[in-house]
């Protein structure tokens, strides 16, 4: 699980630094990371207004960009979901 958490972590801050705040991602930066790293568990990652709708349900403080902790819960659901696990 270590391994798993460090991965997280870099993607996060590889997608996090190209425009911006090192330590959130903008809504271009949230893009491309749905799309390079998630395009099997988020339905439909081509599409722009999908990606803008999950990040607004994730951007809880609603200031246009996702903090790690914002991230996580969509990681959170991600593995849940994809474990069978109920929500």
């Amino acid at each position: 699980m270590e391994s798993a958490v460090s991965v997280l972590v870099s993607q996060f801050k590889a997608h996090a630094g190209s425009d911006g705040s090192p330590d959130t991602l903008s809504r271009d930066e949230f893009h491309k990371l749905v799309k390079s790293e998630l395009p099997n568990f988020v339905k439909n990652a081509d599409d722009p207004a999908v990606v803008d709708q999950l990040m607004s349900s994730l951007d809880n403080d609603s200031d246009g960009e996702l903090s790690f902790l914002e991230f996580w819960q969509l990681i959170g659901h991600l593995a849940s979901k994809h474990g069978g696990f109920s929500q």
